[in-house]
């Protein structure tokens, strides 16, 4: 009986290649990471394109961050504006849900960073959407804060986008005494923050107090 029934022809060993290039290429590409930074009650872009204004006070390094009441996961008051003794980095996204900002709240869970420094995200989605994000993740070293009610957070500090009533895609470092001390607003809402200046900002503060 004849073998080379049985042996693979070229045409069948180009269809496998085909299908196995395919299904490399079926990868999505890194999301980009934006070094650069919009301004607080500036404008940012969404898909490149569309222009989208920033609402509110703007939020300034070397100013006290402004009072805002948030909500936890616990369905309670929050108020950054009070909370002394750590360095803060407030992770902002517009929500949870979408692919971008979960990959942001990835990277700043997985992040090794020193005791007294404090993870913070902040988002419009409801505390329950939030806690069902970190039931599922397992991020529970992080603060989740509910910008839900009115948007007091986005308004106080410049970054509510005003045709959505998102926050915007940015990062703040607090020092210990409540001061901003650094802010990034990613100009674009697809890109990602540049979160490994903030964990350095973060740092050298907390080694400075």
């Amino acid at each position: 009986m004849r073998n080379d029934l049985f042996q693979p022809t070229i045409s069948t060993l180009f269809i496998i290649a085909t299908l196995f290039l395919s299904a490399c290429a079926a990868v999505p590409p890194a999301i980009p990471i934006d070094t650069g930074s919009a301004q607080p009650g500036g404008t940012v872009t969404r898909g490149g394109k569309t222009t989208l204004n920033l609402v509110g006070d703007p939020v300034r390094v070397g100013a006290p961050l402004p009072s805002a009441v948030l909500v936890d996961t616990h369905l309670k008051n929050v108020d950054l504006s009070t909370m002394r003794g750590e360095v803060l980095i407030l992770s902002i996204v517009p929500s949870l849900d979408t692919k971008v900002c979960e990959r942001q709240t990835h990277l700043l869970g997985e992040a090794k960073l020193p005791a007294g420094i404090r993870r913070i995200t902040i988002s419009r989605d409801l505390p329950f959407a939030q806690q069902r994000f970190a039931d599922e993740t397992g991020f529970t070293d992080i603060l989740y804060l509910s910008d839900y009610q009115k948007g007091d957070f986005g308004r106080a500090t410049g970054l509510l986008v005003d045709q959505i009533f998102l926050e915007a895609r940015s990062v703040l470092v607090v020092d210990k005494n409540g001061i901003v001390r650094y802010i990034q607003v990613v100009p674009e809402l697809s890109h990602l923050p540049n979160l490994d200046a903030a964990f350095s900002k973060a740092r050298e503060l907390l080694a400075s107090n």
